[in-house]
């Protein structure tokens, strides 16, 4: 009977969350974080057949670090190392393991200027990751950067909470449109992800505010 009250009383506690923070569809609130209804809306899965890691390679920057992985980027390197390719390699010699960019936050390093340090690319010509590739290969225990592995969902810490938002980027239009001929919304396609940033009962909780968002806009 306790558990059924918990349940009952966890269920309304959803609801009034909802009805709260969610009356304008524009945000959801778990916790510290506030989330953008857009990783709920929209649908994203990778494809790599068609973009071939060009998220890797565009942009002027390289990915956010947070400074809680630091130490861990300087601890994995000598087993990455030998995944990289010889420019990859002398970037980091040159930079080191992380940079700071122009907006003050750490960030990892690119070969001149281009692709992320880090890139390796397949006999497919696709560029990934070689911290993931030593990953997969059990040399390391860390799979990459909390900002990779969530993407395309990128956070913004504030003082009082930590936002979740949706980035919308045109190289990966691919993604959205497999992601839309599979169904998978974004917040599930970076479900791993979510869980190892924020915990199963945060992940728990979004998906049933997500099942209430969409049963609501289906009448």
């Amino acid at each position: 009977m306790g558990e059924v009250l918990h349940s009952a009383f966890h269920l309304r506690r959803l609801l009034k969350l909802f009805k709260n923070v969610y009356n304008d569809f524009t945000m959801i609130q778990i916790e510290g974080t506030i989330i953008s209804e857009e990783i709920v809306e929209n649908d994203f899965v990778c494809n790599l057949n068609a973009c071939k890691g060009i998220c890797c390679v565009e942009g002027d920057a390289g990915a956010p670090v947070d400074e809680s992985e630091l130490n861990t980027l300087e601890r994995i390197y000598p087993k990455v190392a030998p995944y990289l390719t010889e420019q990859g390699r002398r970037a980091i010699e040159e930079q080191g393991v992380y940079v700071k960019g122009e907006d003050g936050e750490w960030e990892t390093p690119l070969i001149d200027g281009g692709e992320c340090a880090y890139v390796v690319h397949n006999e497919k010509g696709w560029a990934l990751c070689a911290i993931e590739q030593a990953y997969n290969d059990k040399k390391i225990d860390w799979k990459k950067p909390i900002s990779c592995h969530l993407y395309p969902i990128r956070l913004q810490e504030y003082s009082s909470f930590t936002a979740v938002n949706y980035h919308r980027w045109p190289i990966c239009d691919d993604a959205c449109t497999l992601g839309k001929e599979l169904q998978v919304p974004v917040y599930k396609f970076v479900r791993e992800a979510l869980i190892r940033k924020f915990g199963e009962d945060w992940y728990d909780e979004l998906e049933a505010l997500a099942a209430y968002v969409k049963k609501k806009k289906r009448k």
